[in-house]
């Protein structure tokens, strides 16, 4: 049975600092890109970043180019998202999910998702 876990989110305050990690069970993740994505109240599932599986080719959103790393370590079959600078405006539950084709902008790319983890920018 295949798993993801999305850890790291809390509270923070601006220009904070966090690291998302996803940690997989039940595939080998080296065979997947992994996709963050986020979902604020009110506002559509939006993409944030995405890693590839075989070149490691990182993806960004505009919106957080510059201030957010998404990485990865297969030997511990887990990815990341190391986020800086953070503004209240990403404020959002974030969700990784893995796609075995590579990066895609659509979630309906992705194949298995983790539960989210709720990430809150406020001073």
């Amino acid at each position: 049975q295949v798993q993801l876990v999305e850890s790291g989110g809390g509270l923070v305050q601006p220009v904070g600092s966090l690291r998302l990690s996803c940690a997989a069970s039940g595939l080998n993740l080296t065979d997947y890109a992994i996709g963050w994505f986020r979902k604020a109240p009110g506002a559509e599932l939006e993409w944030v970043s995405c890693i590839s599986g075989n070149t490691e080719t990182t993806f960004y959103a505009t919106s957080v180019k510059g201030r957010f790393t998404v990485s990865r370590d297969n030997a511990f079959n887990t990815g990341f998202l190391q986020m800086h600078n953070l503004k209240p405006e990403d404020t959002a539950i974030y969700y990784c999910g893995t796609s075995q084709n590579g990066c895609y902008w659509t979630d309906s790319e992705y194949e298995y998702w983790g539960q989210g983890t709720q990430v809150t920018v406020s001073s």
